[in-house]
């Protein structure tokens, strides 16, 4: 009875199935369909997922916790010893007026109150005249003329820097709007609201407080699931309105910033901007503490304060938090690093976090990065286990395992990332399990015909692949035409003088150098070859083809004049606030088209991409020749001839570098394509040629003449230092005339 169409098609689908297992392996397509359904499940990130990660963060933390290295926060602590001595909780407004004016005396740089005022004082007198009953008529009179505590309160917060409390609520609570003095929020890139936590009301401070506050910010914040706080925001939003955060708050209200700037992109938040400093968050506007250990010295009783026996030195420079540790008041939290922690030392933590630049930082592509760790873990395994014996396949994981590990922990030690493995080892160990288990059930004999089998097409390991392509340690490389850039510091010893006692200093003096010059030869397509102290090294047209290297490497040099002209302004302003002298930092490049041999150069044992040939090392000699004509950047003839028309050229002089007998026709590039076009660079050029041939010519007073005719064409003053060698030459001349066969070339003594 012949097939039907259908059994026919369903027939070819098994032998196709059966096919497909008999090449892959049973095993390993258990292992992929399993590995699958992790990655999948990790997409979905269900809560025992997070809370599996959120613990070994935990644990990071608790390994690993903030160093106590700066306290630029001090509590000023509610303690069972003040409510002791200065009575029960709420305290009068006149005593909270004379710990801000105590504190302010002290020298505290801003103040926030992880306290909310929201009714008025009920110790104030005219409040006392009104509630107390059977007092004598002129008693309550009295009382009702004096002043109220409240308005004291006032006085004193409007005198210094004083943040005051605010909470979210959930509820609408009243139709009264905040001050109008809050802080305006900028909004950079997507809609940030619908990813911040929302609040429909905030429950205020009383006006009179409110509106003598120099800022005002929510500090309540809630624990994950699990009741840890691990994450708190910086802003919120309330009333559908964006507000800060009491530690925010107080950070622009001591930095006397304008406003908030807020990053986002589509997934959510990125940062928030706060006087010039990039205030990392997740996606929710959130930060990660970063907590250090509960350290004692961090808290100051209020009652020591309002006695005035707290140290000045202790206030002075501050953030001062007033808050409570009393475990009456009800305000103690769990974090990672602590099983019960006031609540005013979390906001102390996240302001140290902030203020070290302490971040912990989940960045966004964490999760697209833990995917792919995931994948290729169990890909890996997929591919080696079932070729392995028990004993390798154990060793084997435990080495991926380790590795891994080795790498979170690196992260968050040494760049506090927070990368998760822990998950991906979980489902790498399911997998692992998973194949082993497989092995374990089939033959020994049959698992080396699978090994037999399979063994060309696994993907061997780094020293096997070494091994079997030689080539790829092989030396020497391929010959091209390059342009290469040398730039070094001029006058660097008495730069370095001025840093004799501080070698620190010099370093990152050299380090603001190094990091806009680089940052122009990699965004003009240049290769590092590598940094000599203070001078770099670049080239074009290696190892990706770049037929614009000539114009990208010259382009480079005046972008790297550019910024250096930028970082001497803000060098000079730094030197004037701290009351040193100041050197302007001043750089030759010296700039020559050639061939080279460009690729693996060094010994067997260790080598580097690199460059060989003569056109490298007359890019070299022409940067030292940069003091000597008075000018910042010198090309060679090879380099000017493809420059022509396109950038502002001028030429500088037939040069015999030290180590060559060749002459070499150098230029100078002293503007862009723009400049080169004006008429009075033109003029200049005119002018300088004539002065060039009459030189040459040995018209000694004609070429005095041309040269001052180039100083008054040199608008900007850049090239005195040329025009007076040349003067100081013709004059020379003009005494001990240059031998008969003379031919116009300066043969260099310097390198």
């Amino acid at each position: 009875m012949p097939k039907t169409p259908n059994a026919a098609f369903t027939q070819r689908i098994g032998h196709g199935l059966a096919s497909l297992f008999r090449r892959i392996g049973f095993g390993r397509f258990l292992g992929a369909a399993l590995l699958g359904v992790f990655l999948v499940i990790r997409a979905w990130d269900p809560n025992p997922v997070e809370t599996l990660r959120l613990k070994v963060f935990d644990l990071y933390q608790q390994i690993h916790p903030r160093a106590l290295s700066q306290q630029p926060v001090l509590i000023v602590d509610i303690d069972e010893r003040s409510l002791s001595e200065f009575g029960q909780w709420p305290w009068p407004r006149t005593l909270l007026a004379k710990l801000v004016t105590q504190l302010k005396e002290q020298g505290a740089a801003a103040i926030g109150f992880d306290i909310v005022f929201a009714e008025a004082d009920r110790l104030s007198p005219k409040k006392l005249a009104e509630d107390l009953s059977g007092i004598a008529p002129e008693l309550r009179g009295g009382l009702r003329l004096l002043p109220d505590n409240d308005q004291l309160f006032a006085e004193a917060i409007g005198n210094t820097n004083v943040v005051l409390g605010q909470s979210g609520h959930p509820r609408v609570l009243s139709k009264r709007e905040s001050p109008g003095n809050s802080a305006p929020v900028v909004t950079l890139g997507g809609n940030p609201k619908p990813y911040l936590f929302n609040y429909a009301d905030i429950l205020r401070n009383i006006p009179v407080l409110d509106n003598a506050a120099q800022g005002r910010g929510i500090f309540n914040f809630e624990g994950e699931r699990d009741g840890l706080v691990r994450r708190v925001p910086a802003v919120v939003l309330a009333g559908g309105r964006i507000v800060p955060t009491l530690t925010l708050e107080m950070l622009r209200v001591a930095a006397q910033a304008d406003a908030y700037i807020i990053k986002s992109d589509e997934l959510g938040l990125i940062s928030i901007n706060l006087a010039g400093a990039e205030i990392p968050t997740d996606r929710f506007g959130r930060i990660w503490v970063n907590y250090s250990k509960s350290d004692p010295n961090k808290y100051l009783p209020a009652s020591d304060v309002l006695n005035e026996t707290a140290p000045q030195e202790k206030v002075k420079g501050k953030l001062i938090l007033i808050g409570t540790s009393a475990t009456g008041l009800l305000d103690i939290k769990s974090t990672p690093v602590h099983s019960a922690l006031p609540g005013v030392e979390v906001h102390a933590q996240i302001l140290e976090t902030i203020l070290t630049k302490s971040y912990l930082l989940r960045p966004s592509y964490a999760l697209g990065a833990e995917l792919i760790l995931q994948a290729l873990t169990g890909a890996v395994m997929i591919l080696l286990v079932p070729a392995l014996g028990a004993s390798l396949a154990m060793l084997f994981g435990a080495l991926i395992a380790g590795a891994l590990m080795t790498g979170s922990w690196y992260l968050f030690v040494e760049q506090q990332l927070l990368i998760d493995v822990s998950y991906g080892l979980f489902a790498s160990g399911a997998v692992y399990i998973l194949l082993v288990f497989v092995n374990y059930f089939r033959e020994e004999g049959r698992r080396r015909q699978v090994r037999g089998a399979f063994g060309q097409y696994l993907a061997p390991t780094l020293v096997d692949q070494l091994a079997k392509d030689p080539k790829r340690l092989a030396l020497g490389g391929e010959t091209k035409t390059m342009t290469f850039l040398f730039c070094d510091v001029r006058g660097f010893t008495s730069i370095a003088e001025l840093y004799h006692s501080d070698p620190q200093g010099l370093t990152r003096l050299i380090n603001r150098f190094l990091t806009p010059l680089s940052d122009c030869i990699l965004r003009n397509r240049g290769t590092i070859d590598k940094y000599m102290g203070d001078a770099i090294m670049a080239f074009w047209n290696a190892p990706l083809e770049d037929p614009e290297h000539v114009s990208h490497a010259c382009l480079t040099a005046l972008d790297m004049l550019g910024r250096l002209d930028s970082l001497n302004k803000d060098l000079k302003q730094e030197a004037e606030a701290a009351g040193r002298p100041f050197l302007p930092l001043h750089a030759g490049i010296g700039i020559n088209t050639g061939v080279c041999v460009v690729g693996n150069m060094g010994s067997d044992q260790r080598f580097d991409y690199s460059v060989l040939g003569d056109a490298v090392n007359l890019a070299a000699r022409l940067e030292g020749q940069s003091k000597t004509y008075g000018v910042s950047i010198i090309v060679g003839e090879a380099t000017a001839e493809q420059l022509t028309g396109r950038l502002a050229l001028l030429q500088l002089d037939m040069i015999r570098v030290k180590g060559k007998t060749k002459p070499e026709r150098i230029f100078s590039v002293i503007g862009d394509e723009a400049f080169a076009k004006s008429q009075n660079f033109n003029q200049l050029v005119t002018h300088n040629e004539r002065l060039l041939t009459e030189y040459r010519a040995g018209n000694w007073e004609s070429a005095l003449d041309e040269c001052r005719i180039c100083r008054e064409l040199d608008a900007e003053g850049s090239l005195g230092e040329l025009y007076a060698l040349y003067a100081s030459r013709c004059q020379t001349f003009q005494v001990n005339p240059p031998p008969a066969d003379w031919d116009g070339v300066f043969s260099a003594e310097t390198k």
